[in-house]
């Protein structure tokens, strides 16, 4: 267990019940102790007025509110309890299309799902001990793409091949 996780306030955002659980067992199972649950975009919005969290994990489709304009309304919306939140996305699809969505809506890491302990731990450690500075530019507000220079934040093809934002 990584006792630099176990202080952590961590929002938990999906729509399926049996995700839900799958990632609180992970995240209770590296001493995690403070995990909320929300269903959809919407109920993690406003569990984030009440509450503050330290982390979100959020599902990328959800209805009525899915991850991706969670994550735009975290870092743009005037009312924003945190617009520096790390949020986690999970996705079942790892096609170019939807990783340069949640990139270019500002997701901080991305785990592809099936999830995996190693893929949620790996990244809970990233936004927590390798924390990536936050950029602004005209059309995007969230954590600087890796291995880019603040010129080229808007260019699709910087972020690699990986699956990391």
């Amino acid at each position: 267990m990584d006792e630099g996780l176990s202080g952590l306030k961590v929002l938990l955002v999906d729509d399926n019940q049996h995700m839900r659980a799958i990632v609180c067992a992970i995240l209770k199972g590296v001493g995690v102790r403070d995990v909320r649950e929300a269903r959809d975009g919407a109920e993690g919005l406003q569990a984030l007025r009440d509450w503050p969290a330290d982390i979100a994990i959020v599902d990328f489709r959800m209805s009525p509110l899915d991850g991706v304009e969670f994550t735009r309304l975290v870092r743009n919306a005037p009312d924003s309890a945190n617009p520096y939140l790390p949020i986690i996305m999970m996705t079942g699809f790892a096609d170019r299309p939807r990783v340069v969505e949640a990139r270019d809506a500002g997701v901080t890491e991305l785990v592809v799902k099936p999830v995996t302990a190693r893929s949620v731990i790996d990244r809970l450690n990233a936004v927590v001990f390798r924390p990536r500075p936050f950029v602004r530019t005209a059309d995007y507000f969230g954590p600087r793409r890796r291995g880019i220079d603040d010129v080229a934040i808007d260019d699709p093809d910087s972020f690699g091949r990986e699956l990391r934002l």
